[in-house]
């Protein structure tokens, strides 16, 4: 089985425009991602997926591939489909899309590698991992993703609100007796369903929840999850950036 990962990095970014470009430890976060995606052993290749010409020069500065794309394109998920229909008028097909975050610079290989394993079930049509929560006020935090899965791994429900809910008083009891897991933003998707996600229209789980794999449940794909130990600083504003002072 051939496994691409494609990192999405584009420039235009409000809360920190130019992001991949961002210096950490004397070389660009772009940089860093692309290192660390290509140390997993599951990966036949990595590639940059961008829409700015800025990016490109510099990706291929460091020896790194990339490929153009659309500047209009709303989510990772369409601009790695795109890189995937280009690939092919090339000649090129791989059996899974791993889209990894291109402002995690630390993100740890084995946790590609977990990924690539859900593919060893034939049934897998999206694979994403996730974490179990430890301290109790991520789960009051709408940035942190909550979700929800049946005893098959696969997902019930995700969502930017503490799911399951706390029924009971004593809140810090029912949360030491509780499961509650939090996504970790990676993906990876058989192209053939990759092509057929990029084909359907936003729905009102999504919209409402501002969370695009709910538009994917909502139309009765399977997201199959997998629980990591692992969890790497993603950099969403220059503030972010003093997390990563520290690490070399």
């Amino acid at each position: 089985m051939q496994f691409l990962g494609v990192i999405p990095a584009r420039y235009a970014s409000s809360r920190f425009p130019g992001k991949p470009l961002a210096i950490i430890n004397g070389k660009s976060m772009i940089q860093r991602v692309y290192e660390q995606a290509s140390k997993a052993n599951s990966l036949a290749d990595v590639i940059v997926a961008t829409d700015d010409n800025r990016i490109f020069e510099h990706v291929i500065s460091f020896g790194g591939k990339v490929l153009m794309t659309d500047t209009k394109h709303p989510s990772g998920t369409d601009r790695c489909n795109e890189i995937v229909k280009e690939l092919k008028n090339q000649g090129k097909s791989y059996d899974v899309i791993v889209n990894i975050q291109g402002d995690e610079p630390y993100i740890n290989p084995i946790q590609i590698e977990q990924l690539c394993e859900t593919f060893n079930k034939q049934e897998t049509q999206i694979a994403t991992l996730i974490k179990p929560i430890s301290k109790i006020d991520e789960l009051d935090n709408p940035n942190v993703v909550k979700v929800v899965k049946q005893k098959s791994g696969e997902a019930l429900y995700f969502s930017r609100y503490a799911i399951p809910y706390f029924r009971g008083e004593n809140r810090m009891e029912m949360f030491k007796r509780a499961n509650y897991f939090k996504h970790i933003g990676i993906y990876a998707y058989r192209s053939d369903i990759l092509e057929q996600l990029c084909k359907l229209p936003k729905s009102k789980l999504e919209e409402t929840e501002s969370l695009e794999q709910l538009r994917w449940l909502e139309n009765g794909f399977a997201i199959q999850t997998k629980v990591t130990d692992f969890e790497s600083v993603a950099v969403d504003t220059p503030a972010d950036l003093l997390k990563l002072t520290n690490i070399p």
